[in-house]
């Protein structure tokens, strides 16, 4: 693609370690601590306990992979380097709605608390409560609000901010916990037990459930994942950041349960009853039992810090994933602008907070935000898990830093933990689940009918340029070369070390004795003789390009027919033709019959027998309409780019009769191919004539290849027009020309 402006490496370990906080520390517990006594007692200390060693497991997984592919994109850049595009997609979609979702949930929290502070300042002043500044339309208001606030901000600034909400929030817990740590050297022993009591309220399904709506507590540290291209030192600084935020969040969280769970609760109740009667503000009211009004002031001060701290590392997450995937075209290319003054990606800010604002006018309470958040992270970290094993067995990660307590058994278990509560959670809460599938189902609508044509293009140009990507995902693409002139083996291995790229591509090399019609000695000796030696010469020709090509002799009458039975059983993904005078190869129907027999890329290459893909610096790329090679055409550049730095021009020529709007729009929709499709060193030509054979011709004498896309071959229509035929005709330099399977 095309250079577009990046987004610079500004966040070092405090700034990594602030936006982990920012997500997790003091949101999730304010808003969802009640749920969980409410569902199973005070075993909910156990719940966020076991969550805390199920996101321990997840980020031994995100540190290794963050390590590894230290780039923006969290979860999504990981499935983009081990899976296709179409399952890179889908992990994406999730990711960034997780993160929305997670948004929304903190949104609503910040509201809920900001407007119960509004109320008791309300009633201090009047002697009477305001029901309207509790009310739903207050609250969204509210949440809207924070979300447009921190929307402007970051719009305006690259990096995480708000380091001085995350020290406030981390201070008012400290003061709750030390409080609390006093006020239980004052209660007897047997007191703290019984307040303890019943500790399974529900029984072993109460704890599981209370896991599942609770699990968003814990979420932030992959936050960290998401910003990777923005933190400096990203080996030594992102594992470092997810360990210590997460640390940081254990050491708040299970001690401030306990304390409410004991010396929080009055005499003659229960946690659980206090959970159910006041669920959003419970941890207020226990902390008003030992600490008084001040307890409770602080509490609600810390709700609103945390609130739009993780607010604001969530926005600032989902908009970065939305960036990554605009770049490679799983989301519209609008989403992929940096601005050069600020820095920052406007427009996936923007959207991203426009869904945000949209969930937040729809979803009814925190409760329900909360877990369909869960779930939704459950079921991205996960993928996590299962991506880390595919990248360890595919052995894409063998220069990572080693992680504390690595085990190869470390992914599966992950995997098995978070899977299985996703699954509980999805059945327990049938709304989240619901969310989930609504989401994935109209995420999967609008890829294959916007978004998978364009970014199958741009995967194309990033395996073709980066052949480890091949190697991370399992693949090993064979490109089959059938070779009957010794002369041409130089040009054809050549053409083909752009086809299969090095270390992962592999070249099978077809030489076809062609069985004389009568039993003659002497002509199967001199056959026999002609195929060594084209296999002598394609072999030399090999080694002088350093590729290890296998090598297939077969004997067969019909050798069109040969090449079409070799290229299926061996499932090769493109197939190399050459021919030094292509017309005399063109006349007969063979070639054409071929393209629609094989399930194979077809490209074929017209050049002399000297010519060497190597000596390539300028390249011509005529464009006519909506181009059905685009996915090869983008491989084959990339891989010229990636050998050497090549001049690529492109050219699209249009009658002479177009209106000036429509030419200007053609040289725009030119451009954008051009981005997708290619690395640097791009020229852009838009043409107005009648003679299109012509005008290529008169480019190509300025071009030292030509590549031509062929038309779709059906029943009645041939890949060889007759404009194809007369540029072929008039044109002097070597021609690439390719015809896209599927």
């Amino acid at each position: 693609m095309l250079d577009t402006p990046v987004l610079k490496r500004t966040i070092g370990l405090s700034g990594a370690v602030g936006i982990g906080v920012g997500a997790i520390v003091g949101g999730g517990i304010l808003a969802l601590a009640g749920v969980a006594f409410s569902t199973t007692g005070s075993s909910a200390i156990v719940a966020f306990g076991l969550n805390g060693l199920i996101a321990l497991l997840t980020a031994l997984s995100f540190a290794q992979l963050s390590s590894s592919f230290p780039e923006s994109g969290g979860t999504y850049t990981f499935a983009k380097k081990v899976l296709s595009v179409r399952e890179a997609f889908l992990v994406g979609w999730v990711v960034w709605f997780a993160s929305i979702v997670a948004a929304v949930l903190y949104a609503l929290g910040f509201a809920a608390f900001f407007s119960i502070a509004l109320d008791q300042l309300w009633i201090a002043l009047s002697g009477s409560s305001s029901n309207g500044l509790t009310s739903r339309n207050t609250m969204t208001l509210l949440a809207v609000t924070a979300t447009l606030l921190y929307t402007w901000g970051l719009v305006r600034k690259v990096g995480s901010g708000g380091a001085w909400v995350n020290i406030a929030k981390v201070v008012v817990f400290g003061v709750l916990i030390l409080g609390g740590a006093v006020a239980l050297t004052q209660r007897p022993a047997s007191e703290i037990q019984s307040r303890l009591l019943p500790f399974f309220s529900r029984g072993g399904l109460g704890l599981i459930q209370a896991m599942g709506y609770t699990f968003i507590a814990l979420q932030g540290f992959d936050l960290i994942a998401a910003v990777a291209g923005e933190i400096r030192d990203p080996e030594r600084n992102i594992p470092r950041a997810m360990f210590m935020s997460l640390g940081i969040a254990l050491a708040i969280y299970l001690p401030l349960l306990f304390i409410i769970a004991t010396v929080g609760v009055e005499s003659g109740t229960t946690i659980t009853e206090m959970s159910a009667a006041q669920p959003e503000t419970v941890i207020a009211a226990a902390a008003s039992n030992y600490l008084g009004r001040f307890g409770y002031w602080l509490v609600i001060s810390a709700a609103v810090f945390s609130m739009l701290s993780a607010l604001q590392a969530n926005l600032l997450a989902a908009s970065r994933i939305a960036l990554v995937m605009g770049r490679d075209r799983t989301l519209p290319r609008l989403f992929e602008g940096v601005s050069s003054k600020r820095g920052t990606p406007i427009t996936a800010v923007l959207v991203t907070a426009l869904i945000v604002v949209t969930i937040l006018v729809v979803v009814p309470d925190v409760a329900s935000a909360g877990a369909a958040a869960s779930l939704i992270f459950l079921i991205t970290f996960s993928l996590a898990h299962l991506i880390n094993w595919i990248a360890r067995r595919r052995r894409g990660m063998s220069s990572a830093r080693k992680m504390p307590f690595e085990n190869p058994a470390t992914p599966w278990i992950g995997l098995a933990a978070c899977s299985g509560l996703a699954l509980f959670q999805a059945f327990a809460v049938p709304s989240a689940g619901l969310i989930s599938a609504i989401w994935l189902g109209f995420g999967g609508v609008l890829y294959y009918s916007l978004f998978s044509r364009r970014a199958r293009v741009v995967d194309a140009s990033a395996e073709a340029f980066d052949p480890q990507l091949v190697r991370l995902r399992g693949k090993s693409p064979l490109v089959l070369v059938p070779i009957a002139n010794p002369a041409s083996a130089g040009a054809m291995i050549s053409t083909a070390t752009a086809l299969a790229p090095p270390g992962t591509g592999r070249v099978l090399l077809l030489s076809v004795v062609i069985a004389p019609s009568e039993d003659v000695p002497e002509q199967w000796k001199t056959r026999i003789l002609n195929a060594q030696m084209v296999l002598r010469q394609s072999l030399t020709a090999s080694v002088q390009e350093q590729i290890n090509p296998e090598a297939l002799t077969t004997i067969a009458t019909r050798p069109w027919n040969e090449i079409i039975r070799v290229s299926r059983l061996h499932r090769c993904e493109s197939i190399l033709l050459g021919f030094t005078r292509i017309e005399e190869g063109i006349l007969g129907s063979d070639l054409e019959d071929l393209m629609t027999e094989v399930n194979s890329d077809v490209v074929v290459l017209k050049a002399s027998e000297d010519w060497q893909l190597g000596q390539v610096k300028r390249v011509l790329v005529p464009v006519a309409g909506q181009s059905v090679h685009d996915v090869l055409r983008a491989r084959l550049l990339a891989s010229l780019c990636r050998i050497s730095a090549r001049e690529i021009t492109y050219l699209k020529i249009l009658s002479p009769n177009t209106a000036a709007k429509s030419v200007l729009r053609s040289k725009h929709a030119l451009e954008r191919l051009a981005a997708e499709e290619t690395t640097s060193g791009v020229k852009i030509h838009v043409i107005q004539d009648d003679d299109v054979a012509g005008v290529i011709s008169s480019y190509s004498e300025r071009a030292d290849l030509v590549i031509l896309g062929l038309r779709r071959v059906g029943r009645k229509r041939k890949a060889f027009g007759e404009i194809t035929l007369e540029i072929i005709r008039r044109t002097s330099c070597a021609i690439i020309m390719i015809n896209r399977y599927g």
